[in-house]
């Protein structure tokens, strides 16, 4: 996560906030107990500023990239020997 700064402590000793930054720390400064900025060193702000997200996936497409079984395991949950089951003839009439 990295150091927690109060916010006179970081003004104090800026450079030591900076140099751990740069060194791929980010540096989380508080004011009045709760967080207020993290500093990044500028390296990691522009890797996060032009991160591309990944385009949303549709429902198909999410089902359809689900894991493949290895080959020859495809009968793994096919429990229909265990648990024969006889059909009958429904008359809808």
């Amino acid at each position: 996560m990295g150091k927690v700064w109060t916010l006179q402590d970081a003004k104090n000793r800026f450079s030591a906030v900076v140099e751990a930054a740069q060194r791929g720390e980010p540096q989380h400064v508080t004011k009045r107990g709760v967080d207020a900025v993290v500093v990044l060193s500028a390296e990691e702000y522009e890797r996060l500023l032009h991160r591309t997200p990944k385009p949303k996936k549709t429902f198909i497409e999410h089902i359809l990239s689900a894991p493949k079984l290895p080959e020859g395991m495809e009968d793994v949950f096919d429990d229909r020997d265990q648990y024969p089951s006889e059909y009958r003839d429904i008359d809808l009439d």
